[in-house]
């Protein structure tokens, strides 16, 4: 079964937010929607999602406060906002949290569909089709059958094993945040879940050691990077 980007939607607007949904799900994405921004963050928080799409006016917490708080938990994850203003500061305000793009209402789903598109083709090379097998040395990954192959052997690898090793290839030569890994695969970033971590990142070097040129390096204070050397 193929993986869906998966999108988080706030929205306000009962009518909006549903054809959004609708419209998404038609075009092969997997998205969650909430209507204020206490839910929005509540599920951010719980959930792993590929992209956030928030609406600014809303209430209980306005668009610009949950995206700060968003990307509090991550300075990766893409953030397109929806606006029914078309003033020059709520657009400055947005783009120093760091947004990604943003839209005016009314706004057709063509042009949401194809900024979204624009955006997973900058950020991890697809046009929001997940990439699911990397080469990466001598050694093929293929994140949809939970396998690792090297030229001597197939390792089967458990479920975190596999979400992780494929964080890593996604984010190759990159340090990967530790409490964003944590948050992404074990929806927690608790003591316990990092004491967890570290023992699959121990089983994956295990692992990649079959190619010399490979490493998951330990970026103190920060987190992980898998690099190749040449």
């Amino acid at each position: 079964m193929e993986m869906k980007p998966k999108l988080l939607i706030v929205e306000d607007d009962p009518n909006l937010g549903q054809i959004l949904r609708e419209y998404l799900e038609v075009k092969g994405y997997e998205p969650t929607l909430c209507t204020d921004g206490e839910a929005g963050f509540t599920t951010f928080a719980r959930n792993s999602f590929d992209m956030c799409i928030l609406d600014v006016m809303m209430p209980k917490k306005d668009g610009f406060t949950l995206a700060r708080e968003i990307r509090e938990k991550s300075k990766t994850i893409p953030i397109i906002f929806l606006t029914a203003k078309s003033m020059k500061d709520d657009t400055i305000e947005g783009l120093k949290i760091g947004a990604d793009d943003y839209l005016t209402k009314p706004f057709s789903m063509e042009e949401l569909l194809l900024r979204m598109k624009a955006i997973f083709r900058r950020t991890n090379g697809s046009g929001g089709e997940a990439t699911l097998q990397f080469e990466i040395g001598s050694l093929y990954f293929d994140a949809h059958l939970n396998l690792l192959k090297s030229p001597t052997e197939e390792i089967k690898l458990t479920s975190k094993e596999n979400a992780l090793l494929l964080l890593f290839c996604q984010n190759l030569n990159k340090t990967v945040d530790r409490a964003e890994a944590l948050l992404k695969i074990w929806h927690d970033d608790s003591y316990f879940n990092a004491r967890s971590m570290d023992v699959y990142i121990a089983k994956l070097r295990k692992y990649l050691k079959e190619d010399e040129r490979l490493r998951i390096l330990t970026v103190h204070g920060q987190g992980f990077k898998l690099v190749e050397l040449k």
